[in-house]
């Protein structure tokens, strides 16, 4: 049976559809929201202090989210950390199509743990 994408899927999913359009601006966007969105889903799989402040706070910002990362590495192992970082990068900096794919591995590792919430290897 099918299931309904989650967010943080849906946007991995324009992504990869803007990568393949050589788009790599969008594609970076798409990629960092699918992580983004992968973070808030896990936090709220696990519930996290990280998640009670944003919902105190009306919202998420990117100091909280960062310490959802941290929080979740030690549920999950600090590859959360890796996957983290490597969206970061890709919002932050202007990079290669070549870079970009090989980033958006990350990406989707963290995207499907929040989809799946199995152990990270």
């Amino acid at each position: 049976m099918l299931r309904p994408l989650t967010s943080a899927e849906a946007y991995l999913k324009e992504a990869e559809e803007f990568l393949a359009k050589e788009d790599t601006a969008n594609a970076s966007e798409k990629y960092y929201k699918a992580a983004e969105e992968a973070i808030k889903i896990l936090a709220l799989k696990n519930n996290i202090k990280a998640l009670k402040e944003a919902k105190e706070k009306g919202g998420w910002d990117l100091k909280l989210l960062n310490d959802a990362v941290d929080e979740l590495a030690k549920i999950y192992g600090d590859r959360i950390i890796t996957d983290w970082s490597a969206a970061v990068s890709l919002i932050t900096l202007n990079l290669s199509i070549e870079v970009i794919k090989e980033l958006s591995t990350y990406v989707i590792d963290i995207v499907e743990l929040a989809s799946t919430n199995k152990e990270m290897a």
